[in-house]
């Protein structure tokens, strides 16, 4: 797999690795990284780990100093989690993840109003003993299949943090059954933070480097040994039979798969210009991320405006209520900002709705603006029927 990443770029990386784990600290080495690398993909990552294995620096030195690569890549890296259809094994982990570390979350929080909480307690860490299955998979299945097309290291030191979070829960239990609040609270907290820190590290760089390496005709049979094993947390939609979608239609090239159909780039651009409203979506880091080109579009956007901070696009008397609205949808106090107002001879309804994923995880917002006018004044009926 070496060749997929130039001599002179992977010995730069590695060098600036080897330098990390001299403890120079990785915002002195952020420039030179960004000069000599920019970005990095995840399977580079993969890659040039495994050879420092090779050339002596121990798994364990890889494990512990994981954070501190990433503190240098995090930049590279905060882009889209890896896309990846409902069936597919990458999709499900994932979905797996978010509702581990929301149980996670909960069980840090009962730990705290012990002993009066302890039967909640006891249910959701039962919960996370239920877990297990995805560790299995991801150890019997995904790895093997990594390892395979030379993905070795990755896995071995995701199995060791696996094995941290079982000692985790291990110790947990023990604690539980002397009934010592003080360790079951500091555990909690390092079982939370052990499982956002792993996570992480499979959201960005394993799983994106699995979708990298492992063939799309491989996934089906990665998928029926997944079934085989078993689930945790959620229940995945049926893999498509072979050649067709979830919904039975051929698969042609050149598609983005939907969960309620198919659709080019060119029908999907064609179908949001034609939209008549002007939608404008602010993704979950409140920038700038799309917006239509509707025929009558009402107010203006350039393409400058993408990738710019939502609170930069507003004047500075109102941000603090653009702060509120975003604050309020993220903490899913409401689910809808909503505001008439008249502009240019025209009754304008302009709506804000927070986006989530069907996992409930927050994606962003999006700005839906209409010209209102003409159908403010609608009365009556006028059927199909009715047309001549």
């Amino acid at each position: 797999m070496s060749e997929l990443i130039g001599n002179q770029r992977k010995e730069a990386l590695k060098e600036i690795l080897r330098r990390l784990h001299a403890g120079e600290p990785p915002e002195a080495l952020v420039k030179e990284f960004k000069e000599k690398i920019g970005n990095v993909a995840p399977v580079e990552i993969a890659q040039v780990e495994q050879e420092l294995v090779r050339e002596g620096i121990p798994r364990e030195e890889i494990r512990r100093l994981c954070e501190v690569h990433l503190a240098l890549f995090r930049e590279s890296l905060e882009e889209e989690e890896p896309l990846a259809p409902p069936w597919h094994p990458i999709h499900v982990l994932m979905a797996e993840h978010r509702h581990m570390t929301e149980a996670g979350r909960k069980l840090l929080e009962v730990a705290k109003r012990l002993p009066e909480s302890r039967r909640e307690f006891e249910e959701i860490f039962e919960k996370l003993l239920e877990t297990e299955s995805h560790y299995l998979r991801e150890e019997n299945v995904l790895f093997p299949y990594l390892e395979k097309h030379g993905i070795t290291e990755p896995p071995q030191v995701m199995w060791m943090e696996h094995d941290q979070i079982r000692a985790i829960k291990k110790a947990i239990k023990s604690a539980l059954e002397r009934g010592d609040k003080a360790q079951l609270v500091e555990l909690s907290q390092g079982l939370l933070e052990a499982m956002m820190s792993h996570f992480y590290k499979e959201n960005k760089v394993l799983f994106p480097t699995a979708l990298d390496v492992i063939g799309s005709d491989e996934w089906p049979a990665v998928r029926k040994e997944f079934d085989e094993i078993g689930y945790c947390c959620i229940t995945p939609p049926p893999m498509p039979k072979e050649g067709e979608t979830e919904a039975g239609l051929g698969v042609r090239e050149g598609e983005i798969e939907l969960p309620t159909g198919r659709l080019t780039v060119e029908e999907l651009v064609g179908i949001l210009n034609t939209i008549p409203v002007d939608i404008t979506f602010v993704d979950r880091n409140d920038t700038v991320r799309y917006f239509n080109e509707s025929k009558d579009r009402i107010f203006v956007r350039t393409k400058a405006v993408l990738g710019r901070k939502v609170q930069n696009c507003h004047p500075q008397k109102s941000v603090h209520i653009v702060e509120r609205i975003l604050d309020d949808f993220k903490n899913k106090r409401r689910d809808v900002a909503e505001f008439w107002i008249n502009f240019a001879g025209k009754f304008v309804y302009i709506r804000y709705f927070p986006v989530w994923s069907p996992e409930g995880e927050y994606l962003g917002v999006i700005e839906v603006t209409q010209d209102v006018t003409r159908i403010k004044e609608l009365e009556g009926e006028k059927r199909l029927l009715d047309e001549v």
